[in-house]
Protein backbone atom coordinates (compact mmCIF):
# COMPACT_ATOMS: atom_id res chain seq x y z
CA UNK A 1 0.00 0.00 0.00
CA UNK A 2 2.95 2.74 0.78
CA UNK A 3 4.95 1.73 -2.17
CA UNK A 4 1.69 2.27 -4.71
CA UNK A 5 1.40 5.73 -2.82
CA UNK A 6 4.99 6.77 -3.08
CA UNK A 7 4.88 6.59 -6.80
CA UNK A 8 2.82 8.98 -7.97
CA UNK A 9 5.00 11.26 -5.74
CA UNK A 10 7.89 10.57 -6.52
CA UNK A 11 6.77 11.27 -10.54
CA UNK A 12 5.96 14.26 -10.19
CA UNK A 13 9.13 15.01 -7.96
CA UNK A 14 11.17 13.96 -11.21
CA UNK A 15 8.94 16.17 -13.63
CA UNK A 16 9.21 18.97 -11.34
CA UNK A 17 13.09 18.76 -11.75
CA UNK A 18 13.18 17.99 -14.77
CA UNK A 19 10.87 21.26 -15.83
CA UNK A 20 13.42 23.24 -13.33
CA UNK A 21 16.78 21.78 -14.99
CA UNK A 22 15.03 22.91 -18.23
CA UNK A 23 13.74 26.30 -17.23
CA UNK A 24 17.20 27.05 -15.84
CA UNK A 25 18.98 25.96 -18.70
CA UNK A 26 16.82 28.09 -20.99
CA UNK A 27 17.57 31.00 -19.35
CA UNK A 28 21.17 30.60 -19.22
CA UNK A 29 21.07 30.28 -22.85
CA UNK A 30 19.40 33.33 -23.13
CA UNK A 31 21.45 35.10 -20.83
CA UNK A 32 24.52 33.61 -22.38
CA UNK A 33 23.61 35.37 -26.10
CA UNK A 34 25.70 38.15 -27.69
CA UNK A 35 24.57 41.49 -26.99
CA UNK A 36 23.96 42.10 -30.95
CA UNK A 37 21.66 45.04 -30.50
CA UNK A 38 24.38 46.77 -28.27
CA UNK A 39 27.14 46.36 -31.25
CA UNK A 40 24.40 47.73 -33.55
CA UNK A 41 23.52 50.75 -31.99
CA UNK A 42 27.13 51.93 -31.07
CA UNK A 43 27.56 52.32 -35.03
CA UNK A 44 24.46 54.19 -35.59
CA UNK A 45 25.58 56.62 -33.47
CA UNK A 46 27.87 58.31 -36.17
CA UNK A 47 26.43 60.50 -38.27
CA UNK A 48 27.79 60.56 -41.83
CA UNK A 49 28.98 63.63 -43.47
CA UNK A 50 30.78 65.05 -46.07
CA UNK A 51 33.69 67.70 -45.05
CA UNK A 52 35.33 70.00 -46.37
CA UNK A 53 38.15 72.69 -45.53
CA UNK A 54 38.15 76.09 -44.24
CA UNK A 55 40.93 78.10 -46.72
CA UNK A 56 42.04 81.69 -46.82
CA UNK A 57 42.54 82.91 -50.15
CA UNK A 58 42.33 86.13 -52.22
CA UNK A 59 37.91 87.23 -53.43
CA UNK A 60 37.03 89.82 -55.23
CA UNK A 61 34.72 91.95 -53.86
CA UNK A 62 32.01 92.26 -57.19
CA UNK A 63 28.88 93.87 -57.41
CA UNK A 64 26.66 91.62 -59.90
CA UNK A 65 23.91 92.53 -62.19
CA UNK A 66 22.29 91.91 -65.48
CA UNK A 67 23.31 94.27 -68.15
CA UNK A 68 23.08 94.93 -72.21
CA UNK A 69 25.30 94.55 -74.60
CA UNK A 70 25.55 97.66 -76.55
CA UNK A 71 27.44 98.42 -80.36
CA UNK A 72 30.11 101.07 -79.45
CA UNK A 73 29.14 103.08 -82.23
CA UNK A 74 26.01 102.99 -84.65
CA UNK A 75 25.99 104.49 -87.98
CA UNK A 76 22.46 104.70 -90.24
CA UNK A 77 24.46 104.93 -93.87
CA UNK A 78 21.83 107.02 -95.84
CA UNK A 79 22.36 108.44 -99.59
CA UNK A 80 23.07 112.65 -100.01
CA UNK A 81 21.78 112.69 -103.47
CA UNK A 82 19.25 110.99 -105.76
CA UNK A 83 20.22 108.36 -107.83
CA UNK A 84 20.64 104.92 -109.38
CA UNK A 85 22.67 103.03 -107.59
CA UNK A 86 24.88 101.00 -109.90
CA UNK A 87 27.16 98.77 -107.38
CA UNK A 88 27.21 97.04 -103.62
CA UNK A 89 30.73 96.28 -103.05
CA UNK A 90 30.12 93.89 -99.71
CA UNK A 91 27.97 91.28 -98.65
CA UNK A 92 25.36 92.12 -95.63
CA UNK A 93 27.07 90.91 -92.56
CA UNK A 94 30.90 91.75 -93.30
CA UNK A 95 33.43 93.05 -91.78
CA UNK A 96 34.30 97.01 -93.41
CA UNK A 97 36.91 99.05 -92.18
CA UNK A 98 36.10 103.16 -92.10
CA UNK A 99 36.42 104.55 -95.74
CA UNK A 100 35.69 101.34 -97.37
CA UNK A 101 33.57 102.06 -100.73
CA UNK A 102 30.16 100.60 -100.29
CA UNK A 103 27.63 101.84 -102.64
CA UNK A 104 28.68 103.63 -106.09
CA UNK A 105 25.75 106.09 -107.63
CA UNK A 106 25.10 106.94 -111.09
CA UNK A 107 28.00 109.80 -111.72
CA UNK A 108 27.02 110.95 -115.17
CA UNK A 109 24.79 113.53 -114.48
CA UNK A 110 26.99 115.02 -112.17
CA UNK A 111 30.14 114.70 -113.50
CA UNK A 112 28.36 116.73 -116.81
CA UNK A 113 27.16 119.66 -113.80
CA UNK A 114 30.59 119.66 -113.06
CA UNK A 115 31.99 120.22 -116.07
CA UNK A 116 29.50 122.96 -116.97
CA UNK A 117 30.36 124.92 -113.69
CA UNK A 118 33.92 124.98 -114.99
CA UNK A 119 32.96 125.97 -118.41
CA UNK A 120 31.35 128.99 -116.59
CA UNK A 121 34.09 129.75 -114.18
CA UNK A 122 36.71 129.88 -117.47
CA UNK A 123 34.32 131.68 -119.53
CA UNK A 124 33.40 134.32 -116.36
CA UNK A 125 37.22 134.16 -115.80
CA UNK A 126 38.03 135.72 -119.28
CA UNK A 127 35.32 138.06 -118.75
CA UNK A 128 36.39 139.25 -115.59
CA UNK A 129 40.06 139.66 -117.21
CA UNK A 130 38.50 141.98 -120.18
CA UNK A 131 36.56 143.96 -117.52
CA UNK A 132 39.84 144.65 -115.38
CA UNK A 133 42.01 146.13 -118.56
CA UNK A 134 38.64 148.25 -119.67
CA UNK A 135 38.78 149.67 -115.98
CA UNK A 136 42.63 149.95 -116.52
CA UNK A 137 42.21 151.80 -119.57
CA UNK A 138 39.49 154.68 -119.09
CA UNK A 139 41.23 155.28 -115.50
CA UNK A 140 44.55 156.20 -117.48
CA UNK A 141 42.39 158.51 -120.78
CA UNK A 142 40.37 159.93 -117.51
CA UNK A 143 44.04 160.76 -116.15
CA UNK A 144 45.03 162.72 -119.24
CA UNK A 145 41.37 164.38 -119.51
CA UNK A 146 39.92 162.24 -122.93
CA UNK A 147 37.37 160.14 -121.00
CA UNK A 148 34.91 161.09 -118.34
CA UNK A 149 34.69 160.16 -114.50
CA UNK A 150 31.13 158.65 -115.19
CA UNK A 151 33.15 156.63 -117.78
CA UNK A 152 35.32 155.68 -115.07
CA UNK A 153 33.63 154.85 -113.03
CA UNK A 154 30.79 152.43 -115.43
CA UNK A 155 33.66 150.42 -116.31
CA UNK A 156 34.71 149.52 -112.35
CA UNK A 157 31.60 148.40 -111.81
CA UNK A 158 31.28 146.33 -114.48
CA UNK A 159 34.44 144.67 -113.24
CA UNK A 160 33.60 144.08 -109.75
CA UNK A 161 30.18 142.38 -110.95
CA UNK A 162 32.67 140.30 -112.73
CA UNK A 163 34.60 139.05 -110.17
CA UNK A 164 32.07 138.63 -108.20
CA UNK A 165 29.97 136.22 -110.85
CA UNK A 166 33.81 134.70 -110.42
CA UNK A 167 33.16 133.84 -106.90
CA UNK A 168 29.38 132.47 -107.99
CA UNK A 169 31.12 130.28 -110.61
CA UNK A 170 33.79 128.67 -107.75
CA UNK A 171 31.11 128.12 -105.31
CA UNK A 172 28.95 126.30 -108.20
CA UNK A 173 32.44 123.92 -108.92
CA UNK A 174 33.28 123.48 -105.69
CA UNK A 175 29.32 122.27 -104.79
CA UNK A 176 29.58 120.25 -108.11
CA UNK A 177 32.66 118.30 -106.65
CA UNK A 178 31.15 117.44 -103.58
CA UNK A 179 27.65 116.31 -105.37
CA UNK A 180 30.36 114.13 -107.52
CA UNK A 181 31.80 112.49 -104.51
CA UNK A 182 28.54 112.15 -102.53
CA UNK A 183 27.75 109.12 -105.64
CA UNK A 184 30.38 107.38 -103.82
CA UNK A 185 29.45 105.95 -100.24
CA UNK A 186 32.28 104.54 -98.18
CA UNK A 187 32.13 103.23 -94.49
CA UNK A 188 32.19 106.41 -91.89
CA UNK A 189 33.63 103.72 -89.57
CA UNK A 190 34.95 100.03 -88.66
CA UNK A 191 32.25 97.74 -87.92
CA UNK A 192 30.01 94.77 -88.68
CA UNK A 193 27.12 95.95 -91.54
CA UNK A 194 23.25 94.62 -90.83
CA UNK A 195 20.97 93.65 -93.26
CA UNK A 196 21.19 94.94 -96.94
CA UNK A 197 18.18 97.35 -98.09
CA UNK A 198 18.93 98.31 -101.21
CA UNK A 199 20.36 96.34 -104.38
CA UNK A 200 21.97 97.42 -107.32
CA UNK A 201 19.62 99.10 -109.62
CA UNK A 202 17.94 100.85 -107.26
CA UNK A 203 16.70 104.30 -107.19
CA UNK A 204 17.72 105.96 -103.95
CA UNK A 205 16.87 109.02 -102.61
CA UNK A 206 18.53 112.03 -100.61
CA UNK A 207 18.23 111.69 -96.96
CA UNK A 208 15.14 108.75 -97.52
CA UNK A 209 13.92 107.31 -94.06
CA UNK A 210 14.94 103.54 -94.42
CA UNK A 211 19.14 103.51 -94.18
CA UNK A 212 20.93 101.66 -97.14
CA UNK A 213 22.53 99.57 -94.64
CA UNK A 214 23.37 100.11 -90.39
CA UNK A 215 26.71 99.79 -89.41
CA UNK A 216 27.61 98.58 -85.78
CA UNK A 217 31.12 98.78 -83.96
CA UNK A 218 31.73 95.49 -82.33
CA UNK A 219 35.53 95.93 -81.35
CA UNK A 220 35.41 97.57 -78.84
CA UNK A 221 31.38 97.05 -77.40
CA UNK A 222 29.95 98.94 -74.75
CA UNK A 223 28.31 96.73 -71.76
CA UNK A 224 25.14 99.02 -70.24
CA UNK A 225 24.06 98.08 -66.92
CA UNK A 226 22.26 99.47 -63.90
CA UNK A 227 23.44 99.51 -60.16
CA UNK A 228 21.17 99.80 -56.80
CA UNK A 229 21.90 103.71 -55.49
CA UNK A 230 22.61 101.96 -52.37
CA UNK A 231 26.75 101.06 -53.62
CA UNK A 232 26.87 104.59 -55.92
CA UNK A 233 29.09 105.70 -53.13
CA UNK A 234 31.41 102.32 -52.62
CA UNK A 235 31.43 102.58 -56.80
CA UNK A 236 32.47 106.40 -56.75
CA UNK A 237 34.82 105.36 -53.53
CA UNK A 238 36.99 102.46 -55.71
CA UNK A 239 37.18 104.56 -58.87
CA UNK A 240 39.03 107.70 -57.47
CA UNK A 241 41.12 104.96 -56.31
CA UNK A 242 41.72 103.82 -59.66
CA UNK A 243 40.35 101.80 -62.82
CA UNK A 244 37.21 99.42 -61.77
CA UNK A 245 37.07 96.32 -63.77
CA UNK A 246 34.27 94.82 -64.93
CA UNK A 247 33.54 91.11 -66.04
CA UNK A 248 30.49 90.27 -68.33
CA UNK A 249 29.65 86.70 -70.05
CA UNK A 250 26.13 85.34 -71.65
CA UNK A 251 24.45 83.10 -69.31
CA UNK A 252 25.44 80.05 -71.93
CA UNK A 253 28.48 80.59 -72.50
CA UNK A 254 31.06 78.01 -71.54
CA UNK A 255 34.03 80.26 -72.29
CA UNK A 256 35.72 82.74 -69.49
CA UNK A 257 34.59 85.52 -68.98
CA UNK A 258 35.04 89.00 -71.36
CA UNK A 259 37.27 91.57 -69.08
CA UNK A 260 36.62 95.36 -69.14
CA UNK A 261 36.50 98.46 -67.06
CA UNK A 262 34.11 101.00 -66.66
CA UNK A 263 33.75 103.69 -69.10
CA UNK A 264 30.84 106.07 -67.89
CA UNK A 265 28.68 106.71 -65.02
CA UNK A 266 25.44 108.63 -65.44
CA UNK A 267 24.84 111.78 -64.17
CA UNK A 268 21.43 111.11 -62.51
CA UNK A 269 19.65 108.11 -60.50
CA UNK A 270 16.64 106.65 -62.19
CA UNK A 271 14.09 107.25 -59.59
CA UNK A 272 11.60 104.73 -60.59
CA UNK A 273 14.32 101.67 -60.70
CA UNK A 274 16.64 103.06 -57.93
CA UNK A 275 19.46 102.13 -60.09
CA UNK A 276 22.20 104.10 -62.03
CA UNK A 277 23.20 103.78 -65.52
CA UNK A 278 26.77 102.62 -66.03
CA UNK A 279 28.63 101.33 -68.98
CA UNK A 280 31.92 99.04 -69.27
CA UNK A 281 33.98 98.83 -72.62
CA UNK A 282 35.24 95.65 -73.23
CA UNK A 283 37.80 94.70 -76.37
CA UNK A 284 35.59 91.88 -77.47
CA UNK A 285 38.51 90.44 -80.14
CA UNK A 286 36.85 87.44 -79.51
CA UNK A 287 33.81 88.50 -80.76
CA UNK A 288 31.74 86.78 -77.32
CA UNK A 289 29.78 89.74 -76.87
CA UNK A 290 27.13 90.74 -79.33
CA UNK A 291 24.83 93.57 -79.41
CA UNK A 292 21.41 93.31 -78.14
CA UNK A 293 22.91 90.05 -75.51
CA UNK A 294 21.86 90.28 -72.05
CA UNK A 295 25.02 89.01 -70.18
CA UNK A 296 26.03 88.41 -66.65
CA UNK A 297 27.91 91.38 -65.45
CA UNK A 298 30.37 91.52 -62.52
CA UNK A 299 32.01 94.71 -61.37
CA UNK A 300 35.01 93.94 -59.33
CA UNK A 301 35.59 97.22 -56.75
CA UNK A 302 38.60 95.21 -55.03
CA UNK A 303 40.31 92.18 -53.79
CA UNK A 304 40.42 90.89 -50.14
CA UNK A 305 43.86 88.98 -50.56
CA UNK A 306 42.99 87.20 -47.22
CA UNK A 307 39.70 86.31 -46.98
CA UNK A 308 38.07 83.34 -44.64
CA UNK A 309 36.06 81.35 -47.23
CA UNK A 310 34.00 78.27 -46.99
CA UNK A 311 31.67 76.48 -49.41
CA UNK A 312 28.30 78.00 -48.99
CA UNK A 313 26.47 74.56 -48.32
CA UNK A 314 28.24 74.56 -44.82
CA UNK A 315 26.75 77.55 -43.50
CA UNK A 316 23.56 77.28 -41.55
CA UNK A 317 20.89 79.41 -40.26
CA UNK A 318 19.27 78.80 -37.27
CA UNK A 319 17.43 81.19 -34.32
CA UNK A 320 20.36 82.51 -32.88
CA UNK A 321 22.06 83.33 -36.40
CA UNK A 322 23.93 81.57 -39.02
CA UNK A 323 26.83 78.69 -37.89
CA UNK A 324 28.92 75.70 -38.98
CA UNK A 325 29.36 72.61 -37.33
CA UNK A 326 33.27 71.89 -37.59
CA UNK A 327 34.74 68.42 -36.65
CA UNK A 328 36.98 67.93 -34.03
CA UNK A 329 39.94 65.61 -33.75
CA UNK A 330 37.83 63.43 -31.74
CA UNK A 331 35.37 62.81 -34.80
CA UNK A 332 32.66 64.92 -32.87
CA UNK A 333 31.24 68.15 -33.95
CA UNK A 334 31.51 71.20 -32.35
CA UNK A 335 28.39 73.88 -33.37
CA UNK A 336 29.96 77.18 -33.81
CA UNK A 337 28.49 80.76 -34.88
CA UNK A 338 29.76 82.46 -37.19
CA UNK A 339 29.46 86.07 -39.23
CA UNK A 340 29.17 86.03 -42.39
CA UNK A 341 30.40 89.21 -44.82
CA UNK A 342 29.15 88.33 -48.41
CA UNK A 343 28.65 85.22 -50.80
CA UNK A 344 30.29 84.85 -53.74
CA UNK A 345 28.42 82.43 -56.06
CA UNK A 346 29.13 78.78 -54.38
CA UNK A 347 31.96 80.16 -51.81
CA UNK A 348 31.51 82.24 -48.35
CA UNK A 349 33.45 84.35 -46.95
CA UNK A 350 33.38 84.18 -43.45
CA UNK A 351 34.28 87.57 -41.71
CA UNK A 352 34.48 85.79 -37.49
CA UNK A 353 34.38 82.92 -36.24
CA UNK A 354 36.37 80.13 -37.95
CA UNK A 355 40.39 79.97 -39.02
CA UNK A 356 41.98 78.28 -42.16
CA UNK A 357 42.72 74.96 -41.71
CA UNK A 358 39.93 73.76 -39.83
CA UNK A 359 37.65 70.77 -40.73
CA UNK A 360 33.59 71.76 -41.43
CA UNK A 361 30.97 69.99 -42.09
CA UNK A 362 29.31 70.52 -45.59
CA UNK A 363 25.83 67.66 -46.09
CA UNK A 364 24.35 65.97 -43.32
CA UNK A 365 23.57 68.78 -41.19
CA UNK A 366 20.08 67.31 -40.25
CA UNK A 367 21.30 64.29 -37.96
CA UNK A 368 24.15 66.49 -36.16
CA UNK A 369 23.79 68.21 -32.86
CA UNK A 370 26.69 69.29 -30.65
CA UNK A 371 28.76 66.73 -29.38
CA UNK A 372 27.68 64.32 -32.40
CA UNK A 373 30.40 61.77 -33.41
CA UNK A 374 30.36 61.70 -37.39
CA UNK A 375 31.66 59.43 -40.01
CA UNK A 376 33.02 61.15 -43.25
CA UNK A 377 31.90 60.03 -46.17
CA UNK A 378 34.06 62.03 -48.63
CA UNK A 379 36.42 65.61 -47.74
CA UNK A 380 38.93 66.06 -45.31
CA UNK A 381 39.42 62.89 -42.66
CA UNK A 382 37.44 60.10 -44.79
CA UNK A 383 38.99 56.72 -44.19
CA UNK A 384 40.40 55.31 -47.70
CA UNK A 385 39.23 51.56 -47.93
CA UNK A 386 42.31 49.27 -48.56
Amino acid sequence: MMRMSLRPVLGSLVLGSALAAAACSGGDAVSSAPPASGRGSAASAAAPVTTALVTEKAIPLEIGVIGTVEAFSTVSVRAQLTGELTSVTFKEGDDVKKGQVLFTLDRRPLEAALLQARANLQRDTAQAANAQAQAQRYQDLAARGIATNEQVDTTRTAAAALDATLGADRAAVENATVQLQYATIAAPISGRTGTLMVHEGNLVRANDTTPLVVINQVTPINVSFGIPESRLLELKQYMAQGTVKVKARAPNDPTDASQGHIAFVDNAVDPTTGTIRVKGVFPNDTRHLWPGQFVNVAVTLTTDLHAIVVPTTAVQAGQQGQYVFVVKPDQTVELRPVTVARTAESETIIKQGLAAGETIVTDGHLRLNPGTRVSIKSGPGAKVAS
